[in-house]
């Protein structure tokens, strides 16, 4: 058995059942699960690692709900810096579809060792464009090298342009051999036990990118397996359009007709949505990821998050693709989802008539989104959304993942007051530790579990190449 101490720290946000936030606190792991939190005078005096928080604050590890691994080959390409999605997407298809195995590796390393960096412990990939001997594996054994929590996806393209959808023929792939390596993947890789560092879901890409009949089948296999769904759902208005013309229904409406609406599913942005679509979540479970750097990136819109949190909808964070974000920056992501829904407060029509100047904000007050809503979204709320009651918090029984930061460096000078607060507020820093299931993968400020300068320039020799082809 292995233990680990964390001790000293100057705040410790719990996020646990009473939102409790301590000062001078710590917790004590045994086998990378939380036995003991407090003040750091209950907490044991020794253990096979102790790490001295003193000036720091100690965070659950942020959770990250969806992103696209692999896009990191490809950021800041010319040819995509200024469009929205679906021309965006077509700049992209076939370049995604010339990596190799190794490309897949290093580019998940990479993006991996970024949100480690920034306080991310747990990763979902979703993963979708798999041609040239890519598998699902390449992501696997790779974050794994990293040591970072994983939830891989096997997801799927299989309507081409000659069918009616967006991608190229020859980036999509035939149904049944879709099928058949998702039986694989979850058979070899899907652990659902507490605690377990691989479990996989399933994810046919979007509605203009799968069949109907793609979805019913993937349904009813994660259902039978025991796994959960996801797809991109309801991001731009291209995307409606394309649900109206083809089924004559929104794209909401569309994923109940395939039985992919349950506390088995997430979506991926769900920016265009109406109130009753968002009732529907709630009632049944339904999640949503929001990715607010992305959308903004593609100019999709804004998602809806305060009425999510308002009605109850399981709300989570993503980075999304480092393709359409560019960056892996998971806390910077926190703090851009809390400033676009501050913006998008700012522009809803005000309630009243413009008759005076107003010094106060009472109509309004309740519509604020404060940091620590958003540190939720972004640690319990992405747990949720993933099915897991095993991360999220740092209280006993739960995983130890978490992360610290130095709260006497100069980005967060005069922001004491509220140290809480700051860490979104003030321009995020680069992590002191990261803690994946009782094992420290950054130390700091550096990864510990692999050489990431050869790693980055192995992975920007991997992207010049496949840039150079589609040239």
């Amino acid at each position: 058995m292995t233990t680990l101490l964390a001790r000293n720290a100057d705040v410790m946000v719990t996020m646990d059942g009473e939102r409790r936030e301590l000062r001078n606190a710590g917790l004590f792991a045994r086998d990378g699960f939380i036995e003991q939190i407090g003040p750091t005078s209950d907490l044991p005096r020794s253990a096979d690692e102790v790490l001295d928080l003193t000036g720091q604050i100690l965070l659950p590890g942020l959770v990250n709900c969806h992103h696209h691994l692999d896009q990191v080959l490809t950021r800041n390409l010319p040819a995509a810096q200024n469009t929205n999605l679906f021309p965006w997407l077509r700049a992209h298809y076939r370049i995604w579809a010339s990596r190799t195995p190794e490309d897949s590796r290093s580019a998940t390393i990479v993006a991996c060792a970024e949100l480690a960096l920034t306080g991310c412990t747990t990763v979902f990939d979703h993963a979708y464009v798999f041609q040239n001997g890519c598998r699902v594996d390449d992501q696997i054994g790779a974050a794994k090298e990293v040591a970072v929590r994983f939830v891989a996806s096997r997801g799927s393209m299989s309507l081409g342009e000659s069918k009616g959808g967006l991608p190229p023929d020859d980036c999509v792939e035939d149904e049944d051999t879709i099928l058949a390596d998702c039986e694989r993947v979850i058979a070899t890789y899907h652990d659902p036990e507490p605690g377990a560092m691989t479990q996989v879901a399933l994810a046919p890409c979007s509605p203009f990118t799968v069949t109907p009949e793609l979805m019913r089948d993937t349904a009813s296999l994660a259902r039978e397996r025991g796994v959960r769904l996801h797809t991109h759902l309801c991001e731009t208005l291209d995307e409606e359009r394309f649900t109206l013309q083809t089924y004559g229904l929104r794209p909401v409406a569309y994923m109940e007709t395939l039985d992919w609406v349950g506390d088995d599913v997430w979506y991926a942005h769900a920016v265009h949505v109406d109130d009753l679509e968002i009732g529907l979540f709630a009632q049944s479970g339904t999640g949503v990821c929001h990715c607010p750097s992305s959308n903004m990136r593609l100019a999709s819109g804004i998602a809806p998050v305060r009425k999510y949190l308002d009605q109850g909808v399981k709300t989570g964070l993503g980075v999304d693709g480092s393709a359409s974000n560019d960056s892996n920056a998971m806390l910077g992501e926190a703090r851009q989802a809390m400033l676009l829904a501050r913006l998008q407060m700012g522009l809803l029509p005000p309630e009243g008539p413009r008759t005076q100047i107003s010094t106060s904000d009472p109509l309004r007050a309740k519509e604020w989104m404060t940091a620590r809503e958003v540190l939720e979204i972004a640690t319990r709320g992405g747990a949720a959304v993933l099915g897991r009651s095993d991360i999220g918090a740092l209280e006993q029984g739960r995983c130890a993942d978490f992360f610290t930061l130095d709260l006497n460096q100069v980005a967060f000078a005069g922001a004491l007051s509220d140290p809480v607060a700051a860490t979104l507020f003030c321009a995020p820093p680069r992590v002191v530790y990261t803690v994946v299931n009782g094992r420290v993968i950054v130390q700091q400020g550096e990864l510990t579990t692999l050489d990431l300068a050869r790693e980055v320039a192995g992975h920007n020799r991997n992207a010049a190449r496949l840039v150079a082809m589609a040239s």
